[in-house]
């Protein structure tokens, strides 16, 4: 919800178009406040009800919404949302508000919504209208003429710094419970360690006393942190102990979906994969994907050649980790394995949108650059999962290349504030950089 707490006042919110292009169902999580469509919202979502991306779906979902409330006619008063909601309304064109004609050089379809919405600010004098626009830059043209301004954060991260990291360091640990990760099969009862004692299932933890140390990740069902090493998957070896936590919860059949975060080369994409051909056997398809943000907004279109090949520049990240594995693999027979895999289609790569209506049975499904999808997109995805199905999504937090989403609002982080503490999830931020020194320097001085 955005209504800010301890202003009770009437408020009418006047939507842009990417708030319904985000989230299809917005209309109901304004609680009692009125809305209002501007006409012009209404002609951009008609330029996107083709297609089978998850915009079109939004805009096609939203006008049958809308039409489905209002009814053979929609009064100036608008037309109820339901119990307890509001009612909202079409906002028809006028003339430009004229401060805006003398501010702007041009006539575009934001300064029409804008227009709209200092229209209604003035004929409801006693109503708060504010413009709803996931777009920063018509936030503060609204700012500027006085017009309060949100973005839509109902589904937003409160904070960055408390996000869920999946580990934590414990120090000062006595020497001897050390000792016990590497007696026997390496479990210890959770009421042993009490300095973990509100650890949620699958958290990892790295216990250390001067040089004794053991990496643990608790096991709610037995309720035992559980010594985690490194294990090596089809020839990677993990490098730091995140590495460790999150090849241990790829290749563990009990969990389901994985997310992995960290900055670039941190290994989140090929500790995937790597997992994911390990446990080849056990899946019937290892499918990787991630989503096509097209450079500068622009549309696929517009790159030269086939489908195939405009598609290419977005999968090539893929097939570069699965170069480094095929080398690291060192004998020919694992190379080999890889070849005869993609020719065979059990290891494909495929834009995200042909994901859409599948239903993917025992597939190890990775989903890679995950920070530019929304929240809706992320649940769409999950809920194509069949039985057997393991889903992982890998991604950089800090480096979002959509347009309408943030650090807080990607559906990344959504998908990490809802899901932890579910038996089946697991999540990990992998902290450092092992691609290069270099890289490493760049990631955190530039």
């Amino acid at each position: 919800m955005i209504v800010e707490s301890g202003d009770l006042s009437p408020k009418l919110y006047v939507l842009d178009t990417n708030v319904i292009l985000h989230d299809s169902s917005c209309i109901q999580n304004f609680k009692e406040n009125d809305l209002a469509i501007p006409i012009t919202v209404l002609e951009e979502l008609d330029k996107f009800k083709k297609g089978n991306s998850e915009i079109n779906f939004h805009a096609r979902e939203f006008l049958r919404q809308l039409d489905d409330l209002t009814g053979d006619v929609l009064a100036e008063t608008g037309a109820p949302l339901g119990e307890g909601l509001g009612s909202i309304r079409v906002v028809l064109g006028n003339d430009m508000d004229s401060r805006l004609r003398s501010a702007f050089l041009h006539d575009s379809p934001d300064h029409r919504i804008l227009s709209a919405a200092l229209l209604l600010q003035r004929r409801n004098p006693t109503a708060r209208v504010v413009l709803v626009s996931k777009d920063s830059n018509l936030r503060l043209k609204a700012k500027s003429f006085s017009l309060p301004a949100q973005d839509y954060n109902t589904d937003k991260a409160e904070s960055f710094d408390t996000l869920y990291t999946g580990r934590r360091m414990l120090t000062e640990m006595p020497g001897e419970l050390i000792d016990r990760f590497y007696d026997n099969d390496g479990q210890v009862p959770l009421e042993m360690v009490p300095q973990a004692g509100d650890a949620i299932p699958n958290e990892n933890f790295v216990l250390k006393n001067g040089s004794k140390s053991a990496l643990a990740t608790y096991r709610s069902a037995q309720q035992t942190l559980a010594r985690v090493s490194k294990a090596t998957a089809y020839g990677i070896t993990p490098r730091n102990a995140e590495q460790a936590f999150a090849l241990t919860a790829l290749m563990d059949d009990d969990i389901k979906l994985v997310s992995l975060t960290g900055k670039p080369g941190s290994g989140k994409t090929i500790l995937a994969l790597a997992a994911a051909l390990e446990c080849r056997s056990r899946y019937r398809q290892i499918l990787l994907s991630r989503p096509t943000v097209p450079l500068s907004n622009r549309d696929l279109g517009f790159l030269p050649g086939d489908v195939a090949a405009k598609l290419d520049p977005y999968m090539q990240p893929l097939f570069d980790n699965l170069s480094v594995i095929r080398q690291e693999a060192g004998d020919g027979d694992r190379a080999n394995r890889i070849q005869e895999m993609l020719e065979l289609q059990k290891l494909e790569i495929t834009p995200l949108a042909y994901i859409r209506g599948r239903s993917l049975q025992r597939v190890f499904f990775i989903v890679d650059e995950a920070q530019n999808l929304t929240p809706h997109e992320i649940k769409t995805i999950i809920t194509r999962s069949g039985e057997g199905t393991k889903i992982v999504f890998t991604g950089d937090i800090r480096q979002i290349d959509h347009p309408w989403l943030d650090s807080l609002s990607n559906g990344l982080t959504y998908l990490i504030n809802r899901m932890k503490g579910q038996p089946i999830y697991a999540h990990i931020t992998l902290e450092k950089s092992e691609r290069s020194p270099l890289a490493e320097l760049a990631a955190d001085l530039l």
